[in-house]
């Protein structure tokens, strides 16, 4: 998922460790879900909700639909500001790749949307369904079911006990990964100092020894 340039989305800043909005960029959102809102009923519907998700990402129809009916979980053919504001969380901490720490922080909120039938527990078809929109990496949920198995159903279903677990996993690796990153970023920019301390130190030697050899000239 990309955010499309110029959209609205890109003048809200993101709080990197909630992944939540700051006061006032909520207020700035209220503000510009009133406008999508033309009946003032508070609500957006399902065409305002297609055309707002058209204009600003790069999903197609069914992807956008997909995202309605999960957030529409009551089936009233209509989202309010608080399902608009949780979704636009999501996609700015897609965009910003902090998909992980997402999950993590809002488990309860994921599990809730992700639990389709009301069952108290998702399956493989949920994450399938939406992995465009909470980019679960399957190889991660595979691991995941191979190491642990909380309740001991041996089927590939999640309670949320075992969601929050999962959450937790994935947070752990996430964080390993970036500290990875972080190390080899030092490791290439100390490369680049000491090179480019030795570079100085030739160019200062050749002046040097082009300032003997011009003494010796004049010997």
């Amino acid at each position: 998922m990309k955010l499309k340039t110029g959209s609205f989305l890109w003048c809200l800043y993101l709080d990197k460790l909630y992944c939540l909005l700051s006061l006032r960029n909520m207020r700035a959102l209220v503000e510009y879900f009133s406008l999508l809102d033309p009946h003032r009923h508070n609500t957006m519907n399902d065409m305002m909700f297609y055309h707002f998700l058209h204009h600003v990402t790069n999903w197609n129809r069914k992807q956008i639909m997909k995202v309605f009916h999960m957030l529409d979980w009551e089936a009233a053919g209509e989202i309010t500001f608080d399902q608009f504001y949780v979704l636009v969380c999501l996609l700015l901490a897609h965009e910003n790749h902090l998909e992980e720490q997402f999950i993590f922080r809002h488990s309860r909120h994921v599990f809730d949307l992700l639990d389709l039938d009301g069952e108290m527990k998702i399956g493989a078809e949920s994450f399938r369904k939406y992995d465009f929109l909470f980019n679960i990496k399957k190889h991660e949920l595979r691991e995941f079911y191979r190491n642990f198995d909380i309740t001991g159903d041996c089927q590939k279903h999640l309670n949320y006990k075992e969601f929050k677990l999962f959450t937790i996993f994935t947070m752990d690796k996430y964080q390993e990964k970036q500290k990875v990153e972080k190390k080899e970023e030092q490791k290439a920019l100390l490369e680049k100092k000491v090179k480019g301390k030795a570079k100085e130190k030739l160019l200062n030697l050749n002046y040097s020894l082009s300032q003997v050899l011009k003494q010796m000239d004049h010997i």
